[in-house]
């Protein structure tokens, strides 16, 4: 029954096997990784953004998700604001048309970005990086090329870097460790940088008021001998008016002082002479006589 004509059966007809799991088509991942943004799984719209971890993300989407308060996937839970993203300054590939658009692997047909530097598109086919201080993208290959003559440079904008600066785009686990130690660094160095920042602010403050201080002890040196020689001045003024304040109350205890005061009569001295004071109408004969005075006042007519 069956099996005529001589054919053979294999083993996987005859028994039941466990079959294999289906394996992920590795190819089809990498295209959807280079041209999908990885929080809406959309195709990737400019202007283009990269997480701390080289994930890359439509810009916009970011921003409407963080505008919404709705809670990041797992693969973006870092992203809490845009400081945890840095848009990208890519090249546009000319080789890439409308063509080029419609579904299918990258390998037969052309990556919408290129390295500005030598020219491989960014496919996923080489490693591409970018830098965390600029955002400038170039291959891993052109930035290996260049490290020797401009270790801390970019070589598209001229912009300084460090080595925590360098982002792997795409990168696999490896690399994502990696990524986490440098956001760490970039972390620890931004805090330093502030703290020094602070210090400084400080050091100037003080060196601000320390002239300050020295120029009001200076005003005060040079005002001390002034202050003291307007002192030694007015004390000798005193001194020159004393004697004359002395001499003014001595005339005024004269005698011949005393007689210019209102309340002074020749009649009261007792050292005028009885004719001299009968020269003035305050003597008792002048008071009792009949006939006027000659001078030209007469107390009769009071």
């Amino acid at each position: 029954m069956g099996c005529d004509g001589g054919t053979i059966p294999r083993r996987d007809e005859l028994v039941r096997v466990k079959q294999k799991p289906e394996q992920k088509d590795k190819d089809a991942e990498r295209e959807f990784r280079w041209l999908h943004c990885a929080l809406t799984q959309q195709r990737l719209q400019e202007p283009i953004a990269m997480c701390t971890m080289g994930r890359l993300y439509s810009k916009q989407s970011v921003i409407e998700r963080l505008l919404e308060k709705e809670k990041m996937p797992d693969s973006a839970a870092h992203v809490r604001s845009l400081k945890d993203i840095k848009t990208l300054q890519l090249t546009p590939n000319p080789a890439f048309t409308e063509e080029d658009k419609t579904e299918g692997l990258l390998d037969t047909r052309h990556a919408p970005y290129i390295c500005k530097l030598i020219g491989l598109e960014m496919s996923g086919k080489f490693r591409f990086v970018a830098l965390w201080s600029c955002g400038c993208v170039l291959s891993e290959r052109a930035l290996k090329q260049i490290k020797g003559n401009q270790a801390s440079t970019c070589p598209l904008c001229l912009q300084p870097y460090s080595v925590e600066d360098v982002i792997v785009l795409n990168g696999n686990d490896d690399d994502l460790e990696l990524m986490k130690v440098k956001c760490e660094m970039r972390a620890a160095k931004r805090k330093s940088a502030k703290k020094d920042k602070k210090d400084a602010k400080k050091t100037e403050v003080s060196v601000k008021s320390e002239p300050t201080n020295e120029v009001a002890t200076t005003l005060s040196k040079e005002e001390k001998p002034s202050t003291s020689s307007g002192a030694t001045n007015g004390h000798k003024l005193k001194m020159v008016a004393n004697p004359k304040r002395l001499g003014a109350v001595n005339a005024m205890q004269d005698p011949e002082m005393k007689r210019l005061k209102t309340d002074f009569s020749v009649a009261k001295d007792p050292k005028a002479s009885d004719v001299y004071k009968s020269l003035f109408t305050t003597h008792k004969t002048d008071k009792e006589q009949e006939r006027a005075h000659w001078i030209t006042y007469n107390p009769f007519y009071n």
